[in-house]
């Protein structure tokens, strides 16, 4: 099979690659296996996909799913290429995020595939806008958001709607004013998640539950109204307003700037001189 994997982000049990697969009709499919717990979201192209669970014609938007160790088959018999974020998880760090998932029991998968469903589309979408940016650090959000609504659909669970308690609210008010003190530090989500003492998977829905965005999103958006300020207020270079705000390199800083802003931080620096 004419893949390439590319390793965009990893940490402690899981990691997740953009494979790109040039195959087509007239190459022969070949067994595989699968060396991880595997989700992989489709993101382009179609093919058939073979595995001990089953198997499935998959297409933008599908789910493919894979048990460790197990052997699997891809084939594109009527179309050529495809291209997949591939999320992998060791089956302790997958058990971790289902044991907070109502109704789910097992770290195997009994099917080869999910469609794609409400509540993938989402979790999908910020995947590939995450891989466009060169926004590594959205992965491990994501591999848990991922993780967690697929359970969630295999087990036919439906997210159960509760008022964050008042010492879940304070739980994530300590770690709103951490982000706030540190924004321009790399803030993992395992630190923040010991600052509220949880489990990561669990402070991520908590911190959703309470603020209505994931932290990752949270310190983005932060270090953007901190960046938006010094752009109108000082001469700063667009590059050291990058820095000092906690981006690594100016192109990722634009790309998100734009994103959330409708314009580019050189653009909207011009417009302090048209406002007042």
């Amino acid at each position: 099979m004419a893949s390439t994997p590319h390793l965009l982000a990893a940490g402690s049990g899981w990691c997740v690659h953009d494979v790109v697969c040039t195959a087509s009709s007239h190459d022969r499919p070949f067994e595989e296996q699968h060396e991880a717990l595997c989700i992989a979201a489709v993101t382009s192209g179609t093919f058939r996909y073979r595995s001990t669970q089953g198997s499935a014609t998959l297409a933008p938007g599908a789910v493919l799913l894979g048990n460790e160790q197990h052997c699997y088959e891809c084939s594109h018999e009527h179309s050529a290429g495809d291209r997949c974020l591939s999320f992998h998880f060791t089956p302790e760090f997958y058990e971790k995020i289902i044991s907070a998932v109502p109704g789910a029991r097992h770290i195997s998968f009994d099917v080869p595939n999910l469609p794609p469903l409400p509540a993938l589309i989402p979790i999908v979408a910020a995947a590939e806008a995450a891989r466009a940016d060169g926004d590594f650090a959205a992965f491990e959000e994501l591999a848990l958001c991922l993780a967690g609504t697929v359970s969630s659909a295999l087990a036919g669970a439906k997210r159960p709607r509760r008022t964050p308690s008042p010492r879940d609210e304070l739980r994530v008010a300590a770690v709103l004013r951490r982000i706030e003190r540190e924004s321009h530090q790399p803030l993992a989500l395992a630190d923040l998640a010991s600052e509220a003492a949880t489990s990561q998977y669990h402070f991520l829905r908590l911190f959703l539950q309470v603020v209505g965005v994931t932290p990752h999103q949270y310190l983005m958006r932060t270090r953007l109204h901190e960046a938006a300020v010094r752009l109108r207020g000082s001469n700063e270079s667009v590059l050291s307003v990058a820095l000092e705000t906690g981006f690594n390199d100016v192109s990722t800083f634009n790309s998100h700037f734009r994103r959330i802003m409708g314009m580019s931080p050189s653009a909207y620096r011009r417009l302090k001189g048209a406002v007042g």
